[in-house]
């Protein structure tokens, strides 16, 4: 059973050897081909090895375009600085008052240098995977991309003190990022992850008004295409849980702080959840031991058709030995589960 195979048939609830391993890897693919971030970010050749290494390397079950933020906000004009081996960094918000919305212009993706990166990227991976890994490609949900514009403590105030203003905003960005996603499956992507990271930070009435219906659109629009779609916010969003099964994703990330035994009640049979152990505590900090017994756990409570990952990035130093733990854990628990998943049992509900 290849990576492509072990996905479709865990959505759709049908046996597998074993459950996905969905870890999302940026700097510490870069690192572990020895390449600075600096051209992780901006050479798509560079991104592409580095992801078809470590999904060799330790059994992933996807490649991934995912990198930084800041993509979509470069080609809108934003000023981004790439220090050689860091984070990139946006020197100053590009609507640093809201009269400059007016001046904005939406980036084309097949003509903007980054957008345009990440198709290159998705067709690079489709030539050498297609068909055996998921590829997965990225955009930024509309309400992240409004705070990579205008900034997070800006646009915070605006929801208060402007909220029509944003809205247009919305607007202007969704439509971005829907030409970002169509584009992506068009070069090859078969699922959309999309980051929503600030939709943690407001109340769920405003998650209601100025993020789920954006995401929402972007998902619709995925699904039309035939692709996947996948849903990151990070942070503790326990209070959003139900609006965020709302949202049209496939698979949902959740953080470590979330109670996954909760979200998957919630869920139901559908969307799947994914996750949900300390990227930092667990796989960064830990022994081998306490991954191994992470991961299992996860899949025990997440739901029959949860799928494995740390809750976030992996981070850059994270020993090898540990993303191999999570591998045999992975590995072990498809071969005690398949029999009772077989006979139509619930899986490892014994254990």
């Amino acid at each position: 059973m290849n990576a492509y195979e072990r996905v479709m048939r865990r959505l759709r609830g049908e046996t597998v050897d074993r459950p996905p391993n969905f870890d999302i890897m940026m700097t510490f693919a870069a690192h572990f081909i020895g390449q600075p971030l600096a051209r992780y970010y901006q050479d798509y050749r560079v991104l592409g090895e580095a992801n078809l290494a470590v999904q060799a390397a330790f059994d992933l079950d996807l490649v991934q375009t995912i990198s930084d933020p800041f993509r979509e906000a470069a080609d809108f004009g934003a000023e981004i600085f790439f220090p050689e081996d860091d984070l990139p960094v946006c020197r100053r918000p590009l609507l640093a008052e809201p009269s400059d919305l007016l001046r904005l212009k939406p980036p084309d993706p097949y003509t903007g240098r980054r957008m345009s990166d990440r198709l290159a990227a998705t067709q690079y991976l489709r030539e050498r995977v297609g068909g055996e890994v998921p590829i997965m490609g990225w955009v930024e949900g509309a309400l992240a991309e409004a705070a990579d514009l205008r900034g997070v403590n800006a646009l915070l105030l605006d929801l208060y003190d402007r909220p029509d203003w944003v809205r247009d905003l919305l607007e202007l960005c969704v439509e971005v990022e829907i030409a970002f996603a169509r584009a992506q499956i068009e070069a090859g992507a078969d699922i959309i992850g999309l980051g929503d990271s600030i939709a943690s930070q407001i109340s769920p009435e405003m998650y209601c008004a100025f993020a789920l219906p954006y995401e929402q659109r972007i998902f619709a629009a995925v699904h039309e295409m035939g692709a996947l779609a996948r849903l990151h916010i990070c942070g503790n969003t326990t209070r959003i849980l139900p609006y965020m099964a709302q949202s049209g994703a496939d698979i949902i990330d959740l953080e470590w702080m979330v109670d996954l035994g909760r979200a998957a009640q919630i869920f139901g049979d559908y969307p799947v959840t994914c996750g949900n152990f300390d990227p930092v505590a667990v796989m960064l900090q830990g022994t081998p031991e306490q991954v191994y017994a992470a991961v299992w756990h996860c899949l025990e409570i997440g739901g029959p058709r949860t799928f494995s990952a740390a809750s976030c990035e992996i981070p850059k130093d994270t020993p090898h030995e540990n993303l191999h733990a999570q591998r045999q854990a992975l590995i072990d628990y498809g071969r005690t589960c398949a029999p009772c998943s077989e006979e139509g049992q619930s899986p490892c509900a014994s254990l």
